[in-house]
């Protein structure tokens, strides 16, 4: 599967906002974006001010929630047709789908420092779901589920590191977390008030609407 390799940093400039792809660093001085918040490429610093077509802004908004979690087009398409079919708003639903992924939980715990961190962590098997090893980042959460560090997992240093910073990101009212115990709970579905992403969903509606 094609992913993007460049450097991540850019992606940020490119949507004109803090995606926070490098962990604890986008909390730093040394964050790119604050030392350079102006559009990638040769002529970024001197881009004139232009006036965006409603499609290029809807595509954007697309493409900021794609980098956000780390999903490409045809995963993202079938999200949004799921969101569609389900009760309720498409778009709310569209993101507590992508906020239920199991990569997404783990970083949301703070066992990694950045859901591309948390996604290999869960592809290499690190992690129990209801005492079941699951190694599939897309897996969906639910209410009751268990999610824990493997016991041998439990002393990797980039783990122990992430680990260490999540006061700094802080842990959504839908998870509780035990630190001792390498354990996190779903306590319930999360909602639109608790995904403090700044994500204007209803602009990808659109998007896929036309």
């Amino acid at each position: 599967m094609a992913r993007y390799t460049g450097p991540v940093c850019r992606l940020c400039r490119r949507e004109n906002t803090k995606l926070f792809l490098k962990g604890d660093r986008c909390f730093t001085d040394k964050c790119s974006f604050e030392r350079r918040s102006y559009p990638p490429g040769q002529h970024g610093p001197t881009q004139r001010r232009e006036k965006y077509s409603d499609y290029r802004i809807q595509l954007r908004e697309k493409q900021k929630v794609k980098r956000i979690y780390g999903i490409l087009e045809k995963q993202f398409r079938i999200y949004y047709e799921r969101a569609e079919r389900m009760k309720g708003i498409t778009g709310t639903n569209l993101l507590i789908l992508l906020e239920r992924r199991l990569d997404n939980v783990v970083y949301r715990l703070g066992f990694g420092s950045s859901r591309k961190q948390a996604r290999q962590w869960v592809r290499h098997g690190h992690f129990l779901v209801n005492g079941r090893k699951v190694d599939i980042p897309s897996y969906q959460v639910d209410v009751g589920d268990v999610i824990e560090v493997r016991e041998k997992s439990r002393s990797i240093p980039q783990l122990l590191e992430a680990m260490q910073t999540i006061e700094r990101r802080g842990i959504p009212e839908w998870l509780d977390l035990d630190k001792d115990k390498f354990r996190g709970v779903i306590k319930g579905l999360p909602t639109r008030e608790s995904i403090d992403i700044p994500i204007q969903e209803q602009l990808i509606v659109e998007f896929y609407s036309k």
